[in-house]
């Protein structure tokens, strides 16, 4: 449980971290071809509550997640060598957080928990796969885990829900990758959790 599936672009599913019995450092590869799973090499931290993001170059990049104590640790998988490799570092440790791939083929990542007095955060950073950094950049209004992010027909990323610091949130976001602001738009009707 608390692992990711990630549709690779040859068809193949990664399954990758989680709690469970055995390795949690140890990725499976799911061919629907064939119906068989076979492994798909060992991740350089075993890792459950992280993100795994499928790159526009079909590599897929997995962040944070917590592995005591909770990680600041990135990773890359090829598919084409069944590799995987240590990448930056995100700015802040976390995990609960959301991983979007943008239009732009950068990954946003936002929110989660850092362990750090129990606190939601409301840290957003930027993976750029042609330069392997991680940035800064817009805070989020509200600190919140357990949230959702979706990216828009327009590029732009809906930030949802979530918690902060137990308290259910209602609110909402719309982040502009053009410009990297967050601002808040209209509530939503409900407050919502583990979407």
């Amino acid at each position: 449980m608390y692992h990711t599936a990630s549709v690779l672009t040859n068809g193949k599913v990664l399954v990758a971290g989680g709690l469970g019995s055995g390795y949690p450092e140890v990725a499976n590869l799911y061919d629907p071809s064939t119906g068989h799973w076979i492994r798909a090499g060992v991740m350089n931290d075993p890792r459950v509550w992280h993100t795994a993001s499928v790159l526009m170059n079909g590599e897929v990049l997995v962040a944070g997640g917590y592995e005591d104590p909770i990680l600041h640790s990135a990773e890359m998988y090829n598919q084409s060598t069944g590799l995987w490799t240590s990448t930056d570092i995100m700015k802040d440790a976390r995990d609960w957080h959301t991983a979007s791939v943008l239009l732009n083929g950068k990954i946003l990542v936002t929110g989660g928990y850092s362990g750090h007095n129990m606190t939601s955060l409301n840290s957003s950073e930027l993976y750029d796969p042609s330069t392997e950094h991680w940035t800064t950049t817009d805070r989020m209004n509200h600190g919140r885990l357990y949230h959702t992010a979706s990216v828009l027909t327009d590029g732009n990323v809906l930030v949802t829900g979530g918690l902060l610091n137990k308290i259910f949130l209602n609110s909402a976001e719309l982040y502009d990758p053009a410009v990297e602001t967050s601002a808040t738009i209209d509530k939503m009707n409900k407050a919502q959790s583990h979407d």
